[in-house]
């Protein structure tokens, strides 16, 4: 099933990235530590972004949709670190 508004594919993006970041706890706690999130994350985030486009693929900008989600759910997640600490 397919995607069909913009609304609809950057809440699916959302989605896909907190499960990236929900399943990879311990990638994404040292990622944050040690300023090497995105490549501790890469291969999750590519199979996250193949799963996105190909459930999102008559959206335009779908990509920027997905990367959008990425840096929010992310950006979250370290906030929420740093406040545990």
């Amino acid at each position: 099933m397919s995607v069909q508004t913009q609304e609809a594919a950057y809440r699916l993006a959302r989605a896909i990235v907190s499960d990236i970041a929900v399943y990879n706890e311990k990638k994404l706690k040292l990622g944050i530590e040690q300023d090497d999130l995105f490549v501790r994350l890469e291969q999750d985030i590519k199979e996250g972004l193949a799963h996105y486009q190909s459930r999102a693929s008559s959206i335009d900008a779908r990509a920027v949709l997905f990367h959008h989600a990425l840096v929010d759910v992310l950006y979250q997640q370290a906030l929420t670190r740093a406040q545990d600490l």
